[in-house]
């Protein structure tokens, strides 16, 4: 995707108001795909390209009352989205950039981000700029609801051996940006590849 964001934002912009709608039965593999991340009650957790929040409220469940949990995104319109859902009283939410983010280094204990890294522009650089912002040993989850080939399908194009997503292409570049790729699930009903940010 383009590093011009106005892309991204006229994209998602567009497309804010009906997003839910348009994908109703999501929350469940929302909610499986953040128990499968291991998060503990107190942990400080950033959802990354967080659009209308929809996993925030499974986020704040695993991380308790004690926990920290973040909404970050660039696009205003899914902000207000989140918003009009009732899912800011999950999380703090955050118009920003996930290749720039505005938290200290190591500040974090997870990331998880849904759908994020097909709209990276520079998938290495913004990779590493999640790992800067969780400690050593914390948790990285690249979660789709449905799988490559049935996202390929949805989309009506074809896989190619070139995707970002396959785990043969994920792993070197997770490692390049500081990344240990711990699992690698990509079936019809979900993607969810998990990392370990290392020392």
């Amino acid at each position: 995707m383009s590093e011009d964001h106005t892309h991204v934002q006229e994209f998602f912009g567009a497309r804010a108001a009906g997003w839910d709608r348009k994908f109703p039965e999501d929350g469940p593999a929302f909610a499986a795909a953040v128990t499968e991340c291991g998060l503990r009650p107190g942990d400080r957790v950033l959802d990354a390209g967080c659009g209308t929040g929809r996993a925030l409220g499974a986020l704040r469940a695993a991380v308790g009352r004690a926990g920290t949990v973040l909404g970050v995104d660039l696009t205003p319109q899914m902000l207000a989205a989140a918003v009009r859902a009732g899912r800011a009283d999950a999380g703090a939410l955050l118009l920003a950039d996930v290749a720039r983010l505005p938290l200290r280094d190591g500040s974090l204990d997870a990331v998880f981000a849904a759908g994020l890294v097909a709209h990276l522009p520079d998938p290495e650089a913004n990779l590493r700029e999640l790992s800067r912002v969780v400690r050593p040993g914390g948790r990285l989850a690249l979660f789709h609801p449905i799988g490559r080939a049935a996202l390929a399908a949805r989309q009506g194009r074809r896989l190619t051996p070139q995707d970002l997503r396959a785990e043969h292409n994920l792993r070197p570049l997770l490692s390049a940006a500081g990344w240990d790729l711990d699992s690698y699930a990509d079936e019809d009903h979900r993607f969810l590849a998990l990392a370990v940010r290392r020392a």
